[in-house]
């Protein structure tokens, strides 16, 4: 069975949609999600997050319906601000910083896979030098010049104080500077 085609105005539908009228919804849902989507799809940059936006962004035009008014505009360009400002929100959530953030990372990690670096100290006898160190400040000095890791990366991937990493990393260095004096007669 086809579906019923059904037309509003746009005074109709901000009426009957004023007074929650599900098929005047799904009206304002066909005709608006496609070009709401592509929209919002530019500012949050994924797909997936787009469609969770257009999702809330409706939900949030549903519920806050009776706030708007003919005077204010368009029902569309209400309708295209609203869901712009839940863009917006979430690409200033928490949730997505830090899906960005684990995007960061695993970008790194992949980059890490190389066994290269270590090979290289190794070779030139830096691991022995390192196995020296204490784990604390062995640590730092891997994820600081092995891995590319920032001081603040460090701190967050070892849930310590940034102030620690700082610390741990010029004691480890100076540790690693005796260590290299003392065994290859620097």
């Amino acid at each position: 069975m086809e579906k019923e085609k059904t037309f509003f105005s746009e005074n109709e539908l901000v009426s009957q949609l004023q007074n929650k009228n599900t098929k005047a919804f799904e009206y304002l849902y066909d005709n608006y999600a496609p070009t709401i989507y592509g929209v919002v799809v530019r500012i949050v940059g994924s797909e997936e997050i787009a469609q969770d936006v257009v999702q809330e962004a409706f939900v949030k035009v549903w519920s806050s319906m009776a706030q708007y008014s003919t005077e204010k505009g368009k029902l569309f360009t209400w309708v295209l601000n609203i869901a712009r400002n839940t863009a917006i929100d979430k690409l200033r959530s928490k949730e997505i910083k830090q899906i960005q953030k684990n995007d960061s990372l695993n970008l790194k990690a992949h980059k890490r896979t190389d066994d290269t670096t270590q090979q290289m100290s190794e070779y030139i006898g830096f691991k022995e030098i390192m196995d020296k160190m204490k784990d604390e400040h062995k640590i730092i000095i891997e994820l600081m010049y092995f891995e590319g890791y920032s001081q603040s990366e460090i701190a967050e991937k070892l849930s310590i104080p940034l102030g620690t990493v700082k610390t741990r990393a010029r004691n480890a260095l100076e540790h690693l500077r005796n260590l290299l004096k003392s065994d290859w007669n620097f």
